[in-house]
């Protein structure tokens, strides 16, 4: 990135450690002051401007321009209502008067119409927009679909979004903060998918004892064309683990048996977990030809998953919710949107999945996540307390209210109390300190209360003494200590963060900052050029993943499942 005498980016990183917790990193020009609320903010103004320029292509699912589209811009919450055409090319242009929450629609006669989710349009933006556009004749049912009978995604449920070159919020809300929270967020709720095994056939007792593995070989050398003797020698290795020993005779029993969906099955699960995911896929494949099975479309949406296919993944969690709508397939489905930036659908699906399983903490939890993406702050919160409530000592829904809470635009009634009953149940949890030592910290600033200060100044300290490596609290004890002019215990704390995790941007530049009010003028130069250069990296890594986004599509087509 140049740095020039404007700003070109505020780019804000959430960097997980442990049980995620994440730290903005700053990417700015180098006119910045550290105001007293501890945020960042341009030592120089810049012209501000309050229109936005959006410009887009329409296109044919082939690729080719559809000229004379009606392109609409529907202001939500008002009636404001912009319209333009493309022209030959398949292009638009137009300005839009007021940022906010738009719905866009691209309609022609003859044509599906498309509307997309309401995407943000920040003040002085600008934005391009490019949209896929089908033939009425020329659709298929195949893809994506809503539950027969019991849920539909939309009001009208037919969008595709080819792309959108968002640099702000990539389909989801707000700043920059938010949407980077969003992202850490959908990744945490990744991790809360079941470590359970969904093996099928659990029969054969996980033992390495060698005298089952010799008489089981012994077998085999009898009967090497028996089916038996394949399959239970395979499936031993199978439940031992030892998946690239276990193929070759589930392969030769599969061969023997093809319709023996237990064999088959681990036999797929031996493929992924030995690495061979096209082979794996493959074989769930042919199991689909002859077993409609959820547990199937299930496991292709896990290997799509894994092979990079994330469209294919959402359709496969999809049709493995329809067939069997448990806990475990809602969860996935809704992750997988969330996790790749549908935040309106993961919304509906996570809605749908906790009004099924109202009991489910985890299933609350990705609701919360997803009405934190849509830009439902409160909600989000609410949804995180009761998750947290239904098991107050699970602390998932207590860091997810910590992660939200400093970084929603507006309070949050409820986090305060779980997050200071997250610190009671679990003292020796490092992250219960922190995130509580912030809510304090935050009320005490604001009614300027010395008792709250030293309070938060104390969690904080016991945050790092239960974990050293909580960058963090490091990071918020050097803040603190700058704020009251302690420069050399600021230092030391901006430090300690570094030791903990070197690539944080926004430690090396406050300490940079503290070295040069010490009067250290060339540790502070050091400082600020290792800030630079992170901060380039930085920009240069989520310019990537915003390309690969954007190979993304959103495709939730209207289609009556086939009666079975």
């Amino acid at each position: 990135m140049t740095l020039g005498g404007k700003m070109l980016r505020v780019l804000f990183r959430t960097i997980t450690t442990r049980c995620p917790a994440f730290v903005l990193i700053l990417n700015i020009a180098t006119n910045i002051a550290i105001v007293s609320s501890g945020t960042m903010t341009l030592a120089q103004s810049v012209p501000e401007r309050t229109g936005v320029e959006v410009e887009g292509v329409i296109r044919t699912a082939a690729g080719e321009p559809v000229a004379g589209v009606s392109v609409h811009f529907q202001a939500v919450g008002n009636r404001t209502n912009t319209e333009t055409k493309t022209g030959p090319d398949g292009r638009f242009v137009l300005s839009l008067s007021e940022p906010g929450s738009y719905v866009v629609t691209a309609e022609k006669p003859g044509w599906r119409t498309v509307t997309t989710p309401a995407l943000i349009f920040s003040a002085g933006e600008k934005k391009r927009i490019d949209l896929n556009l089908e033939n009425s004749e020329s659709v298929h049912p195949a893809t994506a679909s809503s539950l027969s009978g019991s849920m539909k995604l939309h009001d009208e449920p037919t969008f595709v979004v080819a792309g959108v070159t968002d640099g702000t919020n990539m389909g989801g809300h707000g700043s920059n903060t938010t949407r980077l929270t969003s992202d850490a967020l959908a990744k945490d709720t990744v991790a809360l998918k079941a470590s359970a095994s969904r093996d099928v056939n659990v029969a054969v007792a996980r033992s390495t004892a060698p005298e089952i593995e010799s008489k089981l070989r012994a077998d085999l050398l009898k009967r090497p064309g028996s089916y038996e003797a394949n399959q239970q020698l395979g499936d031993f290795y199978f439940h031992s683990q030892r998946y690239g020993e276990a193929i070759p005779l589930l392969e030769a029993a599969c061969g023997m048996r093809p319709h023996d969906f237990a064999n088959a099955y681990n036999l797929a699960l031996a493929y992924q977990r030995q690495g061979e995911l096209a082979r794996a896929r493959g074989q769930v494949k042919r199991m689909l030809a002859s077993f409609e099975k959820p547990e199937l479309h299930h496991l292709l949406g896990d290997l799509d998953e894994q092979l990079d296919d994330p469209l294919a993944a959402v359709h496969e969690y999809e049709q493995a919710t329809r067939l069997d709508a448990n806990e475990q397939n809602y969860f996935d489905w809704g992750t997988e949107l969330l996790l790749h930036r549908a935040p309106q659908a993961a919304l509906e699906v996570f809605t749908k999945g906790a009004s099924t399983h109202p009991n489910s903490s985890r299933m609350l939890v990705g609701l919360g996540a997803a009405l934190y993406a849509n830009g439902s702050y409160e909600q989000a919160a609410e949804r995180l307390c009761a998750a947290s409530d239904l098991n107050p000592r699970d602390s998932v829904p207590y860091i997810f209210l910590g992660k939200i809470k400093r970084t929603a635009p507006v309070p949050l009634r409820c986090a305060d109390e779980r997050l200071a009953r997250f610190v009671k149940e679990q003292p020796e949890n490092a992250l219960a300190n922190y995130y509580y030592a912030m809510v304090i910290w935050k009320n005490g600033r604001e009614s300027q209360s010395a008792g709250d200060l030293q309070r938060a100044h104390e969690l904080l300290k016991r945050a790092v003494s239960i974990d050293p490596q909580l960058t963090e609290a490091h990071l918020q004890l050097g803040i603190i200590a700058s704020e009251k002019g302690e420069l050399q215990e600021a230092i030391s704390a901006f430090k300690q963060a570094l030791t903990a995790n070197h690539q944080l941007a926004e430690a090396h530049y406050r300490l940079a900052l503290a070295y040069k009010q010490s009067g250290e003028a060339p540790k502070a130069q050091q400082e600020f050029q290792l800030y630079n250069e992170i901060s380039k990296e930085e920009s240069a890594s989520l310019e990537r993943q915003r390309r690969e986004l954007r190979q993304y599509l959103i495709s939730l087509k209207n289609h009556r499942p086939s009666d079975r």
